[in-house]
């Protein structure tokens, strides 16, 4: 296990660890995306930061943050509602190399407290939410305060990342700066938008994917989990403050899919992807495609050989009550059609929305990681 060590002047890193490598997104258009989501902490220890890493995307290709600089969410740190919108401020965004022979590199957005004198400043709690919603930071529908066991992260991106992963950066020891990578699992959605060929002109097909956690065990099922989908289509562009609830844009989104539990399973390479839209084009007025998933955790019986999941009624792939647990968190997702060209320009980087920041310039904060 990788653990960050932060030094106690300095800004460290977050949060829940959840790997999403999506087949068969090549063969389109792809521009971007924004996402907003609630992660629960349930790990059993308290959390001091959340980590998103974004594989195969540079610094440059981050179009937003939720609670960055110069956005309307940005209010500083701590829980009084006027002063700020969640606890750690906003984040650093920095690159990485995972292969420098292979040119294999990535992108950090890192939302964390700070630790000085012994101590840090703040953390997420562990523990369990009730109430679905976007509840995990001021402005949602709870009482968001020290005590709740959540919290809420954003980011826009240009283009997709080959896999997205987040971590919560757990705490060894109350006195401790030192951090170790812990999870929950809350799949990314990624995004593939294909222009008609015979009338570029036209409205185009929008394609979102999500897949289930990836297995522990070679040869085994992974770990279950279930989803319910949400959607509808706007006939203005959205930014990245507007995926929340309460906001018209995720309060009249329709059900798209009751429920779907989603498993990896070793003898079917595509088992446990989750494909919506593939057979759909949007409206002709559409210029962006909003998608809200919301996560279950699986509590129902698993295969003792292979770790399948095994449903009472697994002909309507519905949960009986003793399958679905607590809420894990939820995905809230949009696309801006606003960039397609009329005719698609191979190897065009297309721009996400209005919200572009000057995120290069931010200051990032250094940490060291130790084995």
């Amino acid at each position: 296990m990788v653990s960050p060590k932060i030094s106690s002047m300095l800004l460290g890193m977050a949060t829940t660890a959840m790997m999403v490598a999506i087949p068969g997104i090549s063969a389109a258009t792809v521009i971007g995306s924004l996402g907003n989501f609630d992660v629960i902490n349930d790990s059993g220890t308290t959390a001091h930061g959340f980590e998103i890493e974004l594989e195969d995307l540079h610094s440059s290709d981050i179009s937003d943050v939720f609670a960055g600089p110069g956005r309307p969410f940005h209010m500083g740190r701590g829980f009084d509602r006027n002063t700020a919108v969640v606890r750690y401020g906003a984040p650093t965004i920095s690159e990485y190399t995972i292969d420098a022979v292979n040119n294999k590199f990535g992108t950090r957005v890192t939302y964390m407290g700070l630790f000085a004198n012994g101590a840090w400043d703040f953390g997420t709690p562990s523990g369990s939410i009730i109430t679905p919603g976007d509840n995990c930071w001021t402005g949602g529908g709870v009482a968001y305060g020290p005590g709740t066991p959540c919290d809420h992260f954003g980011v826009g991106t240009r283009k997709n990342p080959t896999k997205t992963t987040y971590n919560w950066l757990l705490e060894t020891s109350a006195s401790s700066d030192i951090l170790t990578k812990g999870g929950v699992n809350l799949p990314a959605p990624n995004w593939q938008v294909i222009p008609n060929p015979a009338n570029p002109a036209a409205a185009p097909q929008v394609i979102a994917q999500i897949e289930a956690p990836e297995a522990e065990f070679k040869d085994q099922f992974g770990e279950a989990l279930w989803v319910k989908v949400y959607t509808t289509e706007i006939e203005n562009e959205v930014e990245l403050e507007d995926l929340v609830g309460g906001n018209p844009v995720i309060d009249n989104a329709e059900t798209e899919l009751e429920w779907r539990l989603l498993q990896t399973n070793p003898k079917k390479p595509d088992a446990g992807v989750l494909e919506r839209g593939r057979d759909v084009a949007v409206g002709d007025n559409a210029k962006s495609i909003i998608r809200r998933y919301e996560f279950f955790k699986y509590t129902g019986d698993y295969d003792p050989e292979d770790h399948e999941a095994l449903l009472l009624f697994p002909e309507n792939n519905f949960p009986d009550v003793s399958e679905l647990g607590i809420y894990l968190g939820a995905q809230n997702a949009g696309v801006n059609l606003n960039a397609l060209a009329p005719v698609p320009v191979p190897g065009a980087v297309w721009l996400l929305g209005s919200s572009l920041l000057g995120l290069v310039g931010i200051a990032r904060r250094r940490f060291t990681r130790t084995a």
